[in-house]
């Protein structure tokens, strides 16, 4: 089924700065807006209900992967996330662009049940790049960010599957690709004739 709004759904492995690109491109862009996720992790730092991720316990999670509740889940670091199938559907049919910040696994379901949604990696310039980020992010203990780099490893293979990759060298050069690719796909042929059916009308495009 197609809807007549965008659903842009980013992925990357951790350290690679997809939630600053996202949060930056979410200033920029007044006409996007995010979902949030569940997530049967405890909130870190100043993170709070409903902003980052909506905090549930891991029982409550999986009762609502009983119930259907979620498009995709995936388990990540022994963390639980997982999109709600209502909340997205219904913005998104009433015209909204959505964005998405989850992981791979979710990101390729999510393409398997909503075919037109866009799909965004975010690449470190390096491997050594991204062990600097994951330091200075706060990932000190050497057995944590071995593990995040092997996890790494796996994450950005899948980078092939995803219809555009974004480098995060330089995060404003980064930011404007990010855009460029928002921008690019409201204004492909389909979207624009769903959204701006009136002009393609008097134009003799569509009956």
């Amino acid at each position: 089924m197609e809807y007549p709004g965008n659903l842009f759904v980013v992925a990357a492995p951790s350290g690679a700065g997809k939630s600053s690109l996202v949060k930056a491109l979410l200033e920029v862009d007044a006409k996007l807006s995010v979902s949030v996720s569940h997530t049967s992790r405890a909130p870190r730092g100043q993170e709070q209900h409903g902003r980052e991720y909506l905090f549930i316990t891991p029982d409550e999670f999986r009762a609502k992967i009983a119930h259907g509740d979620f498009f995709e889940w995936a388990e990540v670091h022994g963390n639980l996330y997982g999109t709600s199938r209502v909340a997205i559907e219904q913005r998104i049919a009433h015209g909204e662009d959505v964005v998405l910040e989850i992981d791979y696994q979710g990101a390729l379901q999510i393409k398997k049940l909503f075919p037109h949604a866009v799909l965004i990696f975010i690449l470190p310039p390096s491997w050594d790049e991204l062990r600097e980020r994951l330091i200075r992010r706060g990932d000190t203990e050497p057995a944590v960010i071995a593990k995040r780099m092997e996890n790494a490893r796996h994450e950005v293979a899948q980078a092939r599957h995803f219809d555009f990759v974004v480098i995060n060298a330089l995060f404003d050069t980064a930011l404007f690709d990010l855009k460029a690719i928002v921008q690019a796909q409201r204004l492909k042929y389909a979207t624009q004739s769903r959204n701006r059916s009136a002009v393609f009308r008097a134009l003799d495009l569509i009956p």
